[in-house]
Order: C-alpha cells, then sequence, then structure tokens
C-alpha cells in the first residue's frame, strides 16, 4: 500500500452510528480525517473522536460544518434518511445524464459489496438484495438452497447496483446481465470463500455459491 493509499485507510474502528455514516462520507470523497478537520475548521482528534467514540454527541454547528465539509446534509449524517427509500430527494432542473463505457461499469460493480438480484421464480419474478463480490470478472455470492436468489441457477437473470447522493441530486446505476451457475466443485467453492470480502449480512453458513457471468453491462451517470 503506497503512502497515499494508506493515508485515506481508515485509522481505527467507528463504533456509533454517527461515526460510521462520517467514515463512509469521507472514504466516499477520498477525503483523510486532516483533510475532513481542515475543511470543517476542526481539530483532526475531534474528528477522530466523532468517528470512534459511540457516545460523540456534537452540537448543531459542529453538524453543519462537517456536513458542509464533507458535501452531504446533517440530515444524512444523523441518519434521518435511514428508513427512507431512495430518490425522495428533489430532482436538479439541469440533470445531466452521461452513459458510462464498459469497462467504468465494471470497475464501479467490483467495487460495491450489495447489489439487486432479478430472477424468475415459481411465483413470479423477484428482486432482492445480495451481499456480493466481483472473482475473475463474475460476480459471486452466498444464498441457502430453497431460497429466491438460489433459483437464480442455470437461468439467465440481471443484476444492479447504484450509488445515490440524496444531498446533491447526483448517482450513478449499473445493469449487468447474464447467465447464473451454482458453484457444485468443493475446490471452486474453497477458493471463493478465500477471495470473497462480502459475507451475506442475513448470517448463517449460506453454503450454496451462485456465479453470475456479466455478458452485458450498462450503466449511466445523472449530475448537475
Amino acid at each position: 500500500m503506497t503512502e497515499q493509499a494508506s493515508s485515506h485507510a481508515v485509522q481505527g474502528r467507528p463504533m456509533g452510528d454517527l461515526g460510521r455514516r462520517i467514515t463512509q462520507r469521507r472514504t466516499e470523497l477520498g477525503l483523510t480525517r486532516q483533510e475532513t478537520a481542515t475543511r470543517a475548521g476542526m481539530a483532526p482528534a475531534y474528528v477522530q473522536y466523532l468517528e470512534e467514540r459511540p457516545a460523540a454527541d456534537p452540537g448543531a454547528g459542529t453538524l453543519l460544518r462537517l456536513a458542509g465539509a464533507l458535501q452531504t446534509t446533517v440530515w444524512h449524517l444523523t441518519g434521518g434518511d435511514v428508513e427512507l427509500p431512495p430518490g425522495l430527494g428533489r430532482a436538479s432542473r439541469t440533470p445531466r445524464f452521461t452513459e458510462l463505457t464498459e469497462a467504468e461499469c465494471r470497475s464501479l460493480l467490483s467495487t460495491h459489496g450489495v447489489g439487486r438480484l432479478a430472477v424468475a421464480t415459481a411465483s413470479g419474478p423477484v428482486v432482492v438484495p445480495v451481499n456480493y463480490s466481483v472473482v475473475d470478472g463474475e460476480i459471486v455470492f452466498r444464498t441457502d438452497p430453497g431460497t429466491a436468489p438460489a433459483e437464480a441457477a442455470g437461468h439467465r437473470v440481471a443484476f444492479e447496483v447504484d450509488r445515490i447522493d440524496e444531498a446533491f441530486s447526483e448517482g450513478w446505476s449499473v445493469l449487468a446481465r447474464g447467465p447464473a451457475r451454482a458453484v457444485t466443485d468443493p475446490d471452486e467453492a474453497a477458493r471463493l470463500e478465500k477471495q470473497v470480502f462480502s459475507t451475506p449480512w442475513a448470517g448463517g453458513r449460506r453454503e450454496l455459491w451462485l456465479c453470475i457471468e456479466p455478458v452485458g453491462v450498462t450503466g449511466r451517470r445523472i449530475t448537475v
């Protein structure tokens, strides 16, 4: 890891919800604690305190300066939008849509840990969120036999990831299509176990591995 990359790594472990949101937004912007503190007009040690201490309870002025430094809103930092579906933010008057190249789509696809799987089931089409990784160009995730995601095996499916910035009415989305297969070779399953970085949030062993070969990948970005 280079010195620059190391400086952007998370120093210490965020403990509270506020700390996690600050760290996530700072990481999205590629900012160090020092850079964030400079933007917000506060000491780096205080940014560290906010990120790592669950009891941190900054005042409204501090939150406002921090939100400005992180190009977001106090509402988002304090979790006001946690229970709301994405897309409730006000649309820009002059949005610009840009088609993403296949290389850009695959790069964005590989940076996420949660996506939406669209699959046809016996009771009709469903869309379910899954924790995934990209290994050797394939979308990989674990599930249980008999679940909706498991019915993807042997069929063509769609898989979508996106990132929406409500505060600035900006974002992007990537859609991948391709055949899904169940992993039946124990050696391949063991290799995936070692290589994936995202584990199922639902917990449990989830011993069925599925792979999607993204033969068609498209995406677009919206900016103001």
